[in-house]
């Protein structure tokens, strides 16, 4: 039995910890809509912002009001606030076989092209979180403006036993 079994906690958060990372609370919609649903042995979560303790950390256009660098940080806290929402759905993440999907979306300035590399913080963290199991295929897209003038949404698709 393993360190983080038997101290009831699943080893996906013993190696959030690890990671210096805990699980927000679920962040409440802002409009009508769920932050997870279940269909047959797939969770999928509505696109999540870089909340903070409720609070968004940054706002503007990606390439004109926020650094791509900190654009990557916000998608990998996008990416946590992700991880929750599942939880919420599922109980345990240690159920979880694959992240199948990630969609990222970037608010970004008309000359910004590196949406790729923003959301690679959200790719990254789900690689150091899940192992194997967190490679997963992704979209990352421009647009011109999100919800709140956040720089960054994340969403992903998650298969689970």
């Amino acid at each position: 039995m393993s360190d983080a079994s038997t101290q009831g906690i699943s080893r996906i958060e013993a190696r959030l910890a690890e990671l210096g990372l805990a699980l927000p609370a679920v962040a409440a919609p802002v409009a009508a809509y769920v932050p997870a649903v279940i269909s047959g042995n797939h969770v999928y979560t509505s696109g999540q912002l870089p909340f903070v303790n409720g609070k968004l950390t940054a706002s503007g256009k990606v390439g004109a009001d926020v650094s791509a660098e900190d654009a990557k940080a916000l998608a990998a806290i996008s990416a946590l606030n992700a991880i929750a929402a599942l939880k919420s759905v599922i109980g345990d993440l240690d159920r979880v076989t694959r992240i199948v999907k990630v969609v990222g979306f970037v608010a970004s300035d008309p000359s910004f092209t590196g949406q790729p590399g923003v959301i690679n913080g959200a790719s990254e963290l789900l690689g150091e979180v899940f192992g194997e199991a967190g490679v997963h295929s992704r979209s990352a897209v421009g647009v011109s403006v999100l919800p709140l003038d956040s720089p960054v949404e994340v969403e992903l698709i998650a298969e689970f036993q």
